[in-house]
């Protein structure tokens, strides 16, 4: 670990931030991340993580970038070219599997206050509803696309964070899975294109 005082190239101490800043999270949730925890954490000087962040909530906002990018390419990742409802059943389990998996990450993407004029978030967030409207296009082409991917990502979402707050069971990844799978379906089952879902719908967390 860097000494107090160390001084970086540019771009490695912004680098070193975001990375204690992650540890952070990881440790103590959103409580704990301060730009003088972060600085300690990176070994560097109260003062030096000010060079790259103006305050909390550009760190933040920072943060929350990463988040998206890495949920982007998760998604990505669980299937790479969806088009059928059961492409989308996956990426719906694949967004709260990353959910459950980094919570205080996930909080801080979509819980924290971020800094709207910030061009990195912006852009990260502008990235992920894109392709939102990409799938929902794939898989209801006649559909208005704005309309069902606020649709489409507000019941994923929910679900999300259902599974976060212990609302939902979410004692295994194939139980997190199966309720997402089979919640999407459901909605969705008026499209009598698609064979409707196994029976066994979503149960509550005791």
């Amino acid at each position: 670990m860097p000494q107090e005082g160390s001084s970086y190239h540019h771009g490695d101490l912004r680098a070193a931030c975001l990375r204690a800043a992650r540890e952070l999270l990881e440790e103590s949730g959103g409580s704990g991340l301060s730009l003088r925890a972060v600085a300690r954490r990176a070994g560097v000087s109260a003062t030096a993580p000010y060079r790259h962040y103006a305050d909390r909530d550009a760190l933040v906002s920072a943060v929350a970038g990463e988040g998206y990018r890495e949920l982007a390419g998760y998604l990505a990742e669980a299937h790479p070219d969806p088009k059928t409802l059961d492409d989308l059943a996956e990426i719906a389990a694949a967004y709260v599997r990353f959910a459950v998996q980094r919570p205080a990450l996930f909080r801080v993407m979509f819980v924290e206050p971020c800094d709207p004029d910030n061009e990195e978030r912006v852009q990260a967030t502008a990235a992920i509803w894109e392709y939102v409207i990409g799938i929902v296009e794939e898989v209801f082409p006649d559909a208005d696309p704005d309309t069902l991917s606020t649709a489409v990502w507000a019941l994923v979402h929910g679900l999300a964070f259902l599974h976060l707050d212990g609302k939902l069971d979410a004692d295994t990844p194939e139980t997190v899975d199966n309720h997402v799978r089979a919640a999407v379906h459901a909605v969705f089952a008026a499209d009598s294109a698609h064979s409707p879902p196994e029976r066994g719908g979503v149960r509550a967390a005791p």
